[in-house]
């Protein structure tokens, strides 16, 4: 498995890093209380003014792991959702994957900004908090994709992310997490915050058997990171 950095263009990358070098600066950027936290992502798209360099984890395309595994898994008009879809490219790839695509995002900006990069999409976005979800959504899907979502969370909303997260997963179900990891007696250096071997088997608590687990790395300038893509499935 591979995965590329999608913008070489200098001018794009020297936006991201000051970007990057504000944002940090907001309240709630390296954890904290949990409302800002999570008022720190809808400052993160507000203030990002249609520059996707200004969001350090939009790459205007979908994440290669993402795009490798719906390959070996297409949908035949499943019911999958995208958790955290940001500006909407790894719910595209869901859809044109053949899943029937919900995708929600905390920031109603993002979601606006995905609707108008997709006019004509077949994925259904919405905002959405993913700690005060539909009731509707619980148990309904086919496929949860979840990528990014819980290594930018820490504390009491990582833990409770992910029992949300597997409660959306329906009898027969998959979910496909994809984060940067990091081995179980490290010291978690973030935000972003790798996840452990714990951290992501925990979902073997909640009702889920994990059926594939993979590593791999992503090259950036002067570092390599290490990832995890595993794949649950809740038993019918």
């Amino acid at each position: 498995m591979s995965d590329k950095t999608v913008h070489s263009d200098s001018a794009f990358m020297a936006r991201r890093d000051a970007a990057r070098d504000r944002i940090d600066e907001l309240t709630g950027a390296k954890g904290g209380a949990a409302d800002d936290r999570l008022a720190w992502f809808h400052t993160v798209y507000r203030e990002a003014g249609g520059d996707p360099a200004a969001v350090p984890w939009a790459d205007l395309a979908p994440k290669q792991a993402i795009v490798e595994w719906l390959a070996e898994n297409p949908g035949g008009g499943s019911r999958a959702i995208d958790i955290g879809c940001g500006l909407g490219d790894n719910a595209e790839a869901l859809a044109a994957a053949g899943y029937k695509t919900e995708a929600f995002d905390l920031s109603e900006d993002a979601i606006s900004w995905a609707q108008k990069r997709f006019p004509d999409s077949s994925v259904s976005y919405r905002a959405a908090d993913l700690f005060q979800l539909p009731d509707e959504w619980h148990g309904a899907f086919d496929l949860v994709q979840e990528c990014y979502t819980i290594q930018a969370l820490n504390g009491d909303l990582r833990t409770k992310a992910v029992e949300v997260m597997a409660g959306l997963v329906a009898p027969g179900g998959r979910l496909l997490l994809i984060n940067r990891c990091q081995d179980e007696d490290g010291e978690a250096q973030g935000p972003p915050w790798p996840m452990k071997p714990s951290e992501w088997r925990r979902f073997e608590t909640l009702g889920l058997t994990m059926v594939r687990e993979e590593f791999y790395e992503i090259e950036r300038p002067g570092r390599i990171i290490p990832h995890v893509r595993a794949v649950f499935e809740r038993k019918i």
